[in-house]
C-alpha cells in the first residue's frame, strides 16, 4: 500500500496540518469584497458626505465581520506548555515538544510540535481538531484518533474533553460555546437591523439597536467565560500543568462589544443634546445639495443683474 500511494498503514489519508476554518476564510473574503466595492465608489461621493460614509461603512463592516468570523475561530481560549513527555504507547521513548490547545466555540484544536521538530527519526508536527458542536460526535473523533495512532500527548489532552472524562469539560464547553455562538448570531441580526435604521430617518432607533448588538456580544462573552468558573481540571504533564488564558478572539469580541456600546451611547447623547449635529452627520449629502442649489441660485441672480 505504501509503495503505490505513500500512505502509511492505519492512515486512510495523508495527514495534513489544520490551518484555518474554510467558513472563516469565506467570511473574510465576503467582507473584503464589500469593503473593496465601497472603496471603488468613494470618489463618486461629494463633499463632507465622503467622510461620513467612509466612517460609517468601515466601522459597520468591521463590526459585522467580527460578529460572524469569531464563530469559526479557535482562539477564544489558548494554552501552551513546553515539556518532555512520552511520544507513543508501549514505548519508553520521550520527546521534548510544545503542546498547545486552542479552544473555540465549536471545538478544540490540539497541537504538538517537537523542539526540535525532528526527533527519534520522525517529524513531530501535529495539529488536530476535535469538534463538539451540535451535529458532531466528539467521542467518535476521539476514537478515530486512537485508531490512527496519534501521539500520546494529543490523545491525553483530547481525552480530557471527552464525554466520559470525570472532569466534565465536554458538557461545559459544548453548552457555553453553543449559547455564545447563538448570541453572536443574534448580534449579527441586530447589526443588520441597525444598519437599515441608520439608512432611514430614524437614527435614534438605530442607536438603540446597536446597543442591543453590544448587549448580545457581551452576553456571548459571559456565556463563554462561565466555563473557567465552573469547569476546572488540570491537564498535567509531569510536574507542570497546561494553563489556559483568553485568546485573541475573546479580546477582539470584547473590543467590538465595547465599540458598539460606545457608538450607541454617543448617538443617544447627540440626539438628546444636539440633534441637529446628528442629523447633519447622517444627511450630509442633502446639505451639500442644498448648498449647491443656493450657490447656483446666487450665481443666476448675479447674471440676471
Amino acid at each position: 500500500m505504501t509503495f503505490y500511494d505513500g500512505i502509511f498503514p492505519f492512515y486512510p489519508q495523508p495527514r495534513k496540518a489544520w490551518a484555518l476554518n474554510v467558513n472563516y476564510i469565506i467570511v473574510i473574503i465576503v467582507f473584503l469584497v464589500f469593503a473593496s466595492a465601497f472603496i471603488l465608489i468613494i470618489p463618486g461621493i461629494r463633499g463632507r458626505a465622503r467622510i461620513s460614509w467612509t466612517f460609517r461603512v468601515i466601522i459597520s463592516l468591521f463590526i459585522g465581520a467580527v460578529t460572524v468570523a469569531v464563530n469559526f475561530t479557535t482562539d477564544w481560549e489558548v494554552g501552551l506548555i513546553n515539556t518532555t513527555t512520552t511520544y507513543k504507547s508501549f514505548s519508553s521513548a520521550v520527546v521534548t515538544a510544545d503542546i498547545g490547545i486552542n479552544v473555540g466555540l465549536s471545538g478544540v484544536n490540539i497541537t504538538l510540535k517537537g523542539n526540535p521538530v525532528h526527533q527519534i527519526n520522525e517529524t513531530i508536527d501535529y495539529n488536530e481538531q476535535f469538534l463538539w458542536m451540535f451535529g458532531s460526535d466528539y467521542d467518535k473523533l476521539y476514537y478515530d484518533s486512537l485508531e490512527r495512532g496519534l501521539p500520546n500527548p494529543i490523545l491525553y489532552v483530547a481525552e480530557k474533553f471527552s464525554k466520559n472524562d470525570p472532569c466534565g469539560l465536554h458538557n461545559q464547553y459544548r453548552i457555553s460555546g453553543h449559547y455564545a455562538s447563538a448570541c453572536m448570531w443574534v448580534a449579527f441580526c441586530s447589526w443588520i437591523i441597525c444598519n437599515i435604521l441608520f439608512s432611514l430617518p430614524v437614527f435614534i432607533y438605530g442607536a438603540y439597536m446597536i446597543l442591543v448588538t453590544a448587549a448580545f456580544i457581551l452576553f456571548s462573552l459571559i456565556s463563554f467565560s462561565t466555563v473557567r468558573n465552573v469547569a476546572f481540571c488540570n491537564i498535567q504533564f509531569g510536574s507542570e500543568a497546561l494553563k489556559t488564558y483568553y485568546g485573541g478572539s475573546f479580546w477582539l469580541t470584547l473590543a467590538t462589544g465595547l465599540l458598539c456600546f460606545l457608538i450607541g451611547i454617543t448617538f443617544i447623547i447627540l440626539d438628546w443634546c444636539v440633534p441637529e449635529k446628528l442629523k447633519s452627520f447622517f444627511n450630509t449629502i442633502e446639505e451639500d445639495d442644498v448648498e449647491s442649489e443656493q450657490l447656483c441660485y446666487t450665481n443666476d441672480g448675479f447674471d440676471a443683474i
